[in-house]
């Protein structure tokens, strides 16, 4: 029950729970020896902590979890993230007893069947990529980002040659900049052309023997097939630079198209976004990365080989980069992306053929009640507009995605990729049935239909959210960064 005065959104901080003495539970007093820490690892004073009963814990938790909107309370078509449903039972893989309690220094000998799945899965991704070498170490798109980049480097240097600039499409994950920062190269962006391809004639006065590299979504944020992309692969390796992929929306074409055979050298796949993961918030996730023979020496060590019908962790690459992160990986996401590839077989490509249809479907069904910029086939994803709607009513991608919360839907990415005014990025993915993408669309005819004739309605959602319209400007120019109860002497700070 909501206290009294309180609004649902409103409902109290844990720490205003919080009373002095209250415990969840108590562990006995054996009367043995402490251990003594060594100098500098002991806390100076007492950790500040909530004090609570454990059900006022749990209630408070539950209340939580309750007002959280997911993929498994709703529709979520989040462009670019690819939120599908996650099977159960790859959760039920992942938490067996032999994986989940391996401890990371397990030696070789006693990890065979861990260690056998991961060789297996490096396999099951070269063939996805079409391309021969796979390392599983990154934990993340963004980490793949800066280890394809990486081994560019380590590519160029072994072979004596000063390349210092990495070309990016205007239609890049902002990640893609960022990651090209971070690798100390420098950054030419080329503009992408009234069918939303790579502008070929743009591109082609911007790459010389300076050129490192391209980095590029096929399909882009856009949601498009780039039509391109062999006389795109021939500019760059005719000026000795190399081709990177980033697997963002890998979702749209496993078992239909593979990177290598594009003319991709370097491929990072999502397997939290393409092969089965829960994600979001922050984590967990895994971004492999696939290269070509002449890239193979410079991958991150160690990797998992086979030797006859035993598997070991190689450490002996002279020419590795070395470590992106520590140990071999993600242990607990390759189990479930190796559960998900296993339980499609050799129907994997039916994924991504249900998401091509899907989206096709939802965009078919929209394409009279908002812009759509770039008027072709989609892949698995596309983008809408809501110029039209700012024009004639006032009413903003933004304003759009509020309204959708009141519809029980999870907003779409809004105002990207940003050469497309107040988009709409949508991904209805494959797991979706057709009840629920009609409901989709039923609701984004009726907030068109609103913004003509109750655009206040949407100036003030949502409506019937926990949280209603947040200040995002007051937010980002008065951040509260206090911690609460920071002058309460009952917490010692």
């Amino acid at each position: 029950m909501t206290e009294p005065g309180r609004a649902w959104g409103d409902a109290p901080l844990i720490f205003e729970r919080s009373r002095s003495g209250r415990r969840g539970g108590r562990v006995p007093d054996y009367g043995l020896p402490k251990p003594e820490l060594p100098p500098g690892l002991s806390r100076a004073r007492a950790p500040r902590l909530p004090e609570l009963a454990e059900p006022e814990l749990v209630r408070h938790i539950t209340a939580l979890a309750d007002r959280t909107f997911g993929v498994d309370t709703g529709f979520y078509p989040l462009g670019s993230c690819t939120m599908k449903h996650n099977p159960r039972v790859n959760e039920r893989v992942g938490l067996l007893p032999g994986f989940r309690d391996l401890h990371p220094h397990q030696e070789d000998e006693g990890a065979q069947g861990a260690l056998e799945l991961m060789w297996t899965l490096q396999g099951i991704l070269a063939e996805v990529a079409g391309l021969p070498a796979v390392t599983l170490q990154p934990a993340a798109g963004s980490q793949g980002e800066l280890t394809g980049l990486m081994l560019m480097r380590a590519y160029f240097a072994d072979r004596g040659e000063e390349r210092d600039t990495i070309v990016t499409a205007d239609t890049a994950h902002g990640t893609n900049p960022a990651s090209v920062a971070m690798a100390g190269y420098k950054l030419e962006r080329v503009e992408t052309d009234a069918r939303g391809n790579l502008d070929l004639e743009d591109l082609r006065g911007k790459v010389d023997e300076r050129t490192a590299g391209l980095m590029l979504t096929n399909p882009s944020t856009l949601g498009l097939f780039d039509e391109g992309i062999e006389e795109v692969a021939r500019i760059f390796h005719d000026a000795g630079a190399l081709l990177y992929y980033d697997g963002a929306n890998l979702n749209a074409v496993v078992g239909i198209s593979r990177p290598g055979d594009m003319g991709f050298d370097i491929v990072h796949y999502n397997l939290h976004k393409t092969f089965s993961q829960p994600h979001g918030g922050g984590g967990p996730g895994g971004g492999p990365v696939a290269v070509r023979e002449t890239i193979e020496p410079f991958l991150p060590a160690p990797v998992v080989v086979r030797e006859g019908d035993a598997f070991r962790l190689d450490h002996d690459r002279p020419k590795s980069i070395g470590r992106v992160r520590g140990f071999a990986g993600p242990f607990g996401v390759f189990v479930r992306s190796y559960a998900y590839m296993r339980a499609y077989g050799p129907a994997l490509r039916e994924m991504s053929e249900v998401a091509v249809l899907n989206a096709n479907y939802v965009l078919a069904k929209l394409r009279d009640a908002y812009d759509l910029p770039y008027d072709r086939h989609c892949m698995h994803e596309f983008v809408l507009s809501a110029r039209s709607l700012k024009r004639d009513h006032g009413i903003t991608a933004l304003d759009v995605a509020k309204r959708l919360m009141d519809y029980g839907i999870h907003p779409p990415t809004v105002y990207f990729p940003l050469v497309v005014p107040e988009a709409l990025m949508i991904e209805p993915t494959e797991t979706e049935p057709k009840e629920r993408l009609d409901d989709f669309v039923d609701a984004m005819q009726a907030i068109a239909r609103e913004a003509a004739e109750s655009p206040e309605l949407l100036k003030e959602a949502p409506h019937g959210r926990p949280v209603r319209r947040l200040d995002e400007v007051r937010a980002a120019k008065q951040p509260v960064l206090r911690y609460a109860f920071d002058d309460d002497p009952a917490f010692v700070g």
